[in-house]
């Protein structure tokens, strides 16, 4: 299901980017929309006395934010009533959490000026805080981008966050659907780290998976490469086998440091941009960013029995 969420948010990044949006491509008009956090807690407090669903409100007057939250995320009424009881007072830890908001703006705007230096025909779709059922902290859709609030403790990694998913709406990549294997996933998420980096400045290299990534780097390259045409994303996107003591999310490290390495080695940045934004042969940009070429070379060289031998000793002993 994730793996199809993301080529899901891709087909979304596409289907925006193809038509007039009538979005701003002023940075100075960064629009935080917040009236659903206002309609979540209405129905919330009558969640004890009420005869009736109370979210189901909450979802039909909901803005365009909340009805881009529903498929797969907060899925419906019922769903979303349930994870409420069972999480109340980890939604009750977020309420007032949007308070400081507006003082935030200035960030956010800076943020979107610098990406629009990079990428100058950057939209700036609205910004929808929404409640949903702790499963996604945020996506976007073609009515801008949407992060789950009650995902948040506070508002320090919003900057971060905006930035990354800012990345998602303006992707265009062009991979076809039967070829949008492991890297391509990969690349789709890391690339949103590395620009979103650059135009926020928040640092990822602390998260634990890019600590972990960074420390075990070469078991975990060959690895990859033996792995990037897989269909599916387990170990290196939104879940873990437990093989071994890994995190979730390690391809958002390996994507991080694939499209990084692309940008540094081009001489025209803002057409590094470009490409990495308009990704339309995965394989062909892995190649170009020299990445992982002593691993592609190693791999080459390893027969069937060797590469199967290697990905089996990777699971941690009984």
């Amino acid at each position: 299901m994730k793996s199809f969420l993301v080529f899901l948010t891709l087909c979304i990044a596409l289907k925006v980017s193809a038509q007039e949006t009538g979005f701003s491509t002023d940075p100075l008009d960064a629009k935080f929309v917040t009236s659903d956090v206002d309609l979540f807690w209405e129905a919330f407090e009558k969640v004890d006395a009420a005869t009736e669903n109370p979210f189901e409100a909450y979802l039909e007057k909901g803005s365009p934010g909340v009805q881009g939250f529903i498929e797969y995320r907060i899925v419906n009424a019922d769903s979303l009533l349930e994870m409420v009881k069972k999480r109340k007072d980890d939604y009750l830890a977020s309420k007032g959490v949007l308070a400081d908001l507006e003082s935030r703006k200035k960030r956010v705007q800076a943020i979107y000026a610098a990406m629009k230096y990079w990428y100058p025909d950057t939209v700036f779709p609205p910004i929808y805080f929404v409640y949903g059922r702790f499963n996604t902290g945020g996506t976007v859709s073609d009515d801008g981008l949407i992060l789950g609030v009650e995902m948040m403790k506070n508002l320090d990694g919003l900057a971060g966050l905006v930035a990354h998913e800012l990345i998602h709406y303006q992707q265009k990549f062009s991979i076809p659907e039967a070829d949008f294997n492991l890297l391509a996933n990969v690349l789709f998420e890391g690339s949103a780290d590395f620009l979103g980096e650059l135009i926020s400045g928040d640092s990822v290299e602390s998260l634990p998976h890019y600590q972990y990534g960074d420390k075990h780097f070469q078991q975990l390259a060959l690895e990859f490469v033996l792995s990037l045409d897989n269909e599916t994303n387990v170990d290196w996107l939104y879940g873990t086998t437990g093989k071994d003591d890994r995190p979730n999310d390690l391809g958002y490290w390996m994507g991080y440091h694939i499209t990084k390495a692309y940008f540094e080695k081009a001489d025209d940045k803002k057409q590094a941009i470009h490409d990495i934004l308009h990704i339309g042969d995965a394989k062909s940009f892995l190649i170009k960013s020299g990445f992982l070429d002593s691993q592609l070379a190693q791999a080459k060289k390893m027969t069937d029995a060797e590469k199967e031998a290697f990905l089996r000793s990777l699971h941690k002993k009984d």
